[in-house]
């Protein structure tokens, strides 16, 4: 054989390198980490599906960790088990639960102050649609993000259900005089004005169908039926 012939032969059978220098073991965990995008994947699940061993499959991650190619993220609705994501995707709303939560938890005081606002307009507006109360809150700038009408009106169902405000459908008289009459609209409770509105049956706010998080509701998970206060709030209602 000759010298260009074997030269030729050993190109032909050296083995393939790693564009980012990954071992066999690092390659299959992180390209099924990868094959999840944006909503990652649990340990357990990396384990099954590469068939490694648990020391490979821990010894791996940690190197992959060290590399910045994958990123550990709280699920929230499993938040005692590790999920890994490949650093290029950001967690979907199933995971990150979205703009109310931070790291996993709720961020209670954005909520807060976005009720506080809520509250204030519909003081000055003394009965308001939620288009009116979107309308106020994208003036404010309170939050960096864009606030979609979708958000605020899971912060007015929420304070609905904590009795802060109440919604009534529009007469279209006194003060619904500008809002068309059956529209749903938001005003503070205040006795005999509210004969002035009708007052939305407790059915048609169910928690279960205003929840933003109902397609994450279980009876074990940590969204369930079980632990839901708004929910048990609604079973103790008067019909």
């Amino acid at each position: 054989m000759s010298r260009s012939l074997e030269t030729s032969s050993l190109k032909r059978k050296r083995p393939e390198v790693d564009p980012l220098g990954l071992v066999d073991a690092e390659r299959a965990i992180l390209n099924a980490i990868k094959s999840k995008k944006d909503l990652g994947i649990w340990v357990r699940d990396i384990k099954h599906e590469t068939k490694l061993t648990d020391h490979v499959v821990n010894k791996s991650l940690k190197s992959l960790l060290t590399r910045k190619l994958i990123k550990e993220v709280v699920n929230i609705q499993y938040k005692g088990k590790k999920h890994y994501m490949a650093v290029e995707f950001e967690p979907s709303k199933e995971i990150s639960g979205g703009v109310w939560y931070v790291d996993g938890n709720l961020d209670k005081e954005l909520i807060n102050v976005l009720k506080q606002l809520c509250l204030r307009c519909i003081r000055v507006q003394k009965v308001a649609t939620i288009e009116r109360v979107h309308e106020d809150l994208k003036k404010q700038r309170v939050v960096t993000f864009e606030i979609s009408i979708q958000q605020v009106s899971e912060i007015l169902n929420s304070m609905v259900l904590d009795n802060e405000i109440i919604e009534v459908k529009s007469t279209g008289l006194g003060e619904y005089y500008s809002i068309p009459i059956g529209t749903s609209c938001y005003r503070f409770d205040s006795g005999a004005l509210v004969a002035k509105g009708s007052k939305v049956g407790a059915f048609a706010s169910i928690p279960c169908g205003a929840c933003p998080r109902i397609s994450l509701c279980t009876p074990d998970g940590i969204i369930s039926p079980s632990t839901c206060v708004y929910y048990t709030k609604w079973l103790n209602i008067d019909f």
